[in-house]
């Protein structure tokens, strides 16, 4: 059974962002049996902001391992000044590029309004490719009319996040076929 690891990069919860990724891998259950683990940037605890792996607090390490163990990944961030979260970023920063590489990713994203809609593409596709991670050609974005009480309302993004699911699973299957091969 696949591991995936949804991260909201939000520092915050409850938060719109965890809500989103949360609502992706239960969309990806649906479609098939995963063993999911949902993370916040608060599970990192404080003292995130060291500059070398080995300082990282315990909780924060905890977390990174997680990234890097796992069979797939969906990530979010609120969307700040028309970026991804500072803190978020530094979370990737100490994850080994070697171990995303080839790792089925999800892109999510939440903000304000729809000018921040392509922080998606433009922030966090680059981010995700500099890893060699095989992403999901769709990406979900959501801002606060798209979503009530925790649930996606709008049918748009709704639809999306079916889609980019749907895309998981197959990319899930792929990297099975991928190290099963490479294993032999």
């Amino acid at each position: 059974m696949p591991r995936v690891v949804a991260f909201s990069g939000s520092a915050k919860r409850p938060s719109r962002t965890r809500d989103l990724v949360a609502a992706v891998g239960a969309e990806l259950g649906r479609l098939r049996r995963i063993d999911l683990t949902v993370y916040d940037l608060i599970d990192a605890g404080p003292g995130l902001g060291v500059a070398l792996r080995e300082d990282l607090p315990l909780p924060a390490a905890h977390l990174v391992a997680a990234i890097e163990g796992a069979d797939a990944l969906i990530v979010g961030t609120p969307v700040y000044q028309g970026g991804y979260a500072g803190l978020f970023k530094h979370v990737f920063d100490f994850v080994d590029p070697a171990k995303m590489a080839g790792m089925p990713v999800v892109l999510t994203a939440t903000g304000g309004g729809l000018r921040h809609a392509l922080v998606v593409e433009h922030s966090l596709r680059p981010l995700f490719g500099f890893f060699a991670a095989h992403m999901a050609p769709t990406s979900v974005y959501a801002g606060p009319d798209d979503m009530t009480d925790g649930r996606i309302t709008d049918v748009l993004v709704a639809a999306r996040l079916a889609t980019a699911a749907v895309e998981l699973a197959a990319l899930l299957d792929v990297s099975r076929v991928i190290n099963a091969g490479a294993a032999a």
